[in-house]
């Protein structure tokens, strides 16, 4: 009897060591990967589906044999902030925000661990998964690529309704980067993190080299990334695969050409705010011809802001080309801008167009956003439709 009761006893310690908040997690195994959630199997279900397209973009780049990975990649989601610090505390005596990737030799061990909150930035999730993926094939990475890829990768963004992904390139660290001038990292410093030390300023460093073999115009530095990948061993360390690779990109071409290389590459990349105050100069001088180049460009960077569309919209207006001019305006105003301000130049255009009944909305949609800026301008223009229409 005493044996049993003592049995009984450790079951329950046993118990009250595990988390409480894994006890009522329900798990998916869909694709490559497991998912659990505390948000019920439709949570985890969905989960994984947005993971699976990840890995598939990941894939895309780096062509590793899925048969490589032993099991499922494993995912540990939570809907509660508590029970998500909670059990990051209980794994690493920290908490970390949003996401964390957990890597150990014991491949059954490996886990990322979610919040899944709309408070979370997507940019976290991103970012961990990738470092899962990539260590799920590669344990000992050089560390320049794991980071670099990471930073690259982690503006891929969920669309639920359309349930798939989006891409924004990560250009958060390239005016940081344009701004170091001869003070930027060396590229072997880099390159040599795992064996020589990590430098400073690594992160945005490594986010640099790994968008300039990416995204330059020439073929050989593409063909020294895509080597470099196939170079990585399973079995090797992260100072093995440092050497191997850094060997491989000295024998194919010379660190000085390399260097020069890379310094014209980012100083030919213009920046958002680069875009837009070329295109503004360019607008102020009556040259729409040059500021929709800029403008445009500065949509291929930040899609997704406001500012260009607004002065691809005045553009447009001024050509004449009102339909167009009222398509931009109207993404302007999904994007955040002015309310007032786009309200008063869609009434303008309006006018322009002849909807005498379109303008008038959209000007007395302006008054009432905002009377102490168009009050006066819309009566005014409201009496010259009125005048016009008799």
């Amino acid at each position: 009897m005493k044996r049993i009761l003592c049995a009984l006893i450790f079951l329950m310690l046993m118990i009250g060591m595990i988390p409480a908040q894994t006890r009522n997690q329900d798990t998916v195994v869909q694709g490559f990967y497991e998912v659990s959630s505390d948000g019920g199997a439709a949570d985890a279900s969905f989960l994984a589906g947005e993971m699976n397209l990840m890995f598939e973009v990941f894939n895309n780049l780096f062509r590793f044999d899925p048969k490589g990975v032993s099991g499922s990649f494993k995912v540990t989601a939570f809907t509660s902030e508590n029970a998500y610090n909670d059990y990051v505390f209980s794994k690493l005596n920290s908490t970390r925000p949003g996401a964390v990737y957990l890597h150990y030799t014991n491949p059954e061990r490996r886990e990322l661990i979610v919040h899944r909150t709309a408070g979370v930035s997507p940019k976290v999730l991103a970012h961990q998964a990738f470092i899962q993926y990539f260590r799920g094939f590669i344990p000992n990475p050089p560390s320049w690529m794991r980071d670099g890829f990471a930073i690259f990768f982690n503006t891929l963004s969920f669309d639920k309704a359309a349930y798939t992904l989006n891409y924004e390139e990560n250009l958060a660290w390239l005016e940081t980067v344009k701004s170091w001038g001869a003070d930027a990292p060396a590229i072997e410093s880099i390159m040599m993190a795992d064996v020589d030390g990590i430098p400073n300023n690594f992160q945005p460093a490594s986010w640099a080299l790994t968008s300039f073999l990416l995204n330059n115009d020439n073929e050989e530095y593409h063909r020294i990334l895509f080597e470099s990948i196939m170079l990585l061993s399973k079995n090797a360390t992260a100072e093995e695969n440092t050497l191997a690779i850094t060997q491989r990109v000295n024998s194919w071409i010379d660190i000085e050409t390399f260097k020069e290389d890379y310094n014209a590459y980012f100083a030919a990349r213009k920046t958002f705010s680069d875009c837009i105050e070329e295109g503004r100069i360019a607008y102020n001088a009556k040259d729409p011809f040059r500021a929709e180049i800029f403008f445009l460009e500065a949509l291929t960077i930040r899609p997704n802001h406001y500012v260009p569309y607004y002065y691809l919209g005045l553009l447009a207006y001024e050509a004449k080309k009102y339909d167009e001019a009222e398509q931009y305006y109207r993404s302007a105003l999904q994007f955040g801008a002015d309310q007032a301000l786009l309200q008063y130049a869609m009434g303008l255009n309006a006018l322009s167009a002849d909807r005498l009944d379109d303008a008038r909305y959209f000007l007395r949609q302006s008054s009432a956003l905002s009377p102490e800026r168009y009050s006066k301008k819309v009566l005014d223009l409201l009496a010259r439709i009125d005048q016009a229409k008799r």
